[in-house]
């Protein structure tokens, strides 16, 4: 289901769109909130997924980004915002910058030269 069709049906319990002059209750937020919890990755898995040290983890949370209806807006609002870290939009950002992969914790393996 598209996420514009399920706004269209949220008020009105899909009987036609949204009326532009809707006023927003607090009943009708908690209904919209519990029919996205299910469409949104980052609602619907543990929330420490998104912040994880771990690269696997981290690849986890990108792919689940990747099926997400609003990764566009996600990753320009940690653009804007400037997100200190975590998974935004399918990207990871470290220090306030998108970066390709995120580096482990702890000290780079060096590399060994080969006996000669």
């Amino acid at each position: 289901m598209r996420l514009t069709t399920l706004l269209d049906t949220v008020n009105q319990g899909g009987s036609g769109p949204w009326p532009p002059t809707a006023v927003t209750t607090t009943d009708d937020r908690q209904k919209f909130d519990r029919m996205i919890a299910d469409l949104i990755p980052c609602r619907s898995n543990d929330p420490e997924l998104w912040f994880a040290e771990q690269s696997a983890q981290v690849e986890l949370a990108k792919a689940l980004c990747r099926e997400c209806p609003l990764m566009a807006g996600c990753l320009a609002g940690a653009i804007e915002r400037q997100e200190p870290w975590g998974v935004w939009g399918g990207e990871v950002f470290v220090a306030g910058a998108v970066v390709a992969t995120k580096r482990g914790r702890g000290r780079p393996r060096k590399v060994v030269a080969p006996a000669a």
